[in-house]
């Protein structure tokens, strides 16, 4: 398994990746995730030419992808996702690494991500991973604005972690 930047015929290929992974909310009585619209691919486009989107890719081709942008002084994390084939195999996490690495280079102090709070394989699985939850004196204002877009549409509780240098 490669980290790389994704090739431009392979953006139309991450909505189903996206998509295959509501199976695991849909699994826990999650449906209206699972049922959430897949990032559209005009978006993704967007991040890869901002070069702010990344796959892990086999011989096959991608199996998982990162979605990233700057905000305030960090890089923050706006999708990750897994094919569920291809899941618990430390893909997300080498995905993260790569991105950390990533953010570093460019001068942020964290990698930031917005996450269901309650699901094990979200706030749960990233504390294992090294970030923090913030409490709400600690949002920055970027951070805030993305909690209260996504509180619009998904009913379970959210938070914003992070993950310093």
């Amino acid at each position: 398994m490669r980290i790389r930047d994704v090739a431009a015929g392979e953006v139309a290929l991450l909505p189903e990746i996206e998509r295959a992974a509501g199976v695991w909310f849909r699994d826990i009585g999650m449906g209206c995730v699972a049922d959430d619209p897949p990032m559209p691919v005009r978006a993704l486009a967007a991040y890869r030419e901002a070069g702010r989107l990344w796959v892990a890719a086999g011989a096959a081709g991608p199996v998982a992808f990162l979605a990233a942008e700057p905000l305030e002084d960090a890089l923050h994390v706006v999708q990750l996702c897994v094919h569920p084939v291809w899941a618990r195999r430390r893909i997300g996490a080498a995905l993260l690494e790569d991105a950390a690495a990533r953010a570093a280079g460019l001068g942020c102090a964290a990698l930031t991500l917005t996450t269901f709070r309650d699901v094990a394989w979200n706030a749960p699985y990233y504390a294992r991973l090294g970030f923090r939850t913030l409490g709400a004196e600690e949002l920055t204002p970027g951070l805030a604005a993305h909690l209260a877009h996504e509180a619009e549409r998904l009913p379970q509780q959210r938070v914003a972690m992070r993950r310093d240098h």
